[in-house]
């Protein structure tokens, strides 16, 4: 069955960390775009941070840079989001998406998306 199958949310404090897994079942990430979307409560799905499987290129928003990094072990087929210094602000719904071939401009307005996971509740609140 090809999916994508996010793990790693939960609630912090502010200045916490967690780290989200993206497990990608069915297919293999070769010439993909992967990453992660964030939706707020009453706010649009904003891309958080992406990956070319390819060259390594990555996207980072820009409220999540110096905080947040993208990896991603080819073993297991999996790509992380390793949070720190939490804030408040980044409380939502993490959901991973991917698309093969895509440009991480393209990646990062949803077009051609190909999957997308069902989403990871982070909240972060003292």
């Amino acid at each position: 069955q090809v999916q994508l199958v996010e793990s790693g949310g939960g609630s912090v404090q502010p200045g916490g960390s967690l780290r989200l897994s993206c497990a990608a079942s069915g297919f293999t990430l070769h010439y993909w775009a992967i990453g992660w979307f964030r939706q707020a409560p009453g706010k649009e799905r904003e891309a958080v941070s992406c990956l070319r499987t390819d060259d390594g290129s990555t996207y980072y928003a820009d409220s999540v840079k110096g905080r947040f990094t993208i990896s991603r072990d080819v073993a297991e087929n999996t790509v992380y989001l390793e949070m720190n210094s939490l804030r408040p602000e980044d409380t939502g719904i993490y959901y991973c998406a991917a698309g093969e071939g895509l440009t991480i401009s393209t990646w990062r307005l949803k077009h051609g998306m190909d999957y997308w996971g069902k989403g990871t509740p982070v909240t972060v609140s003292s």
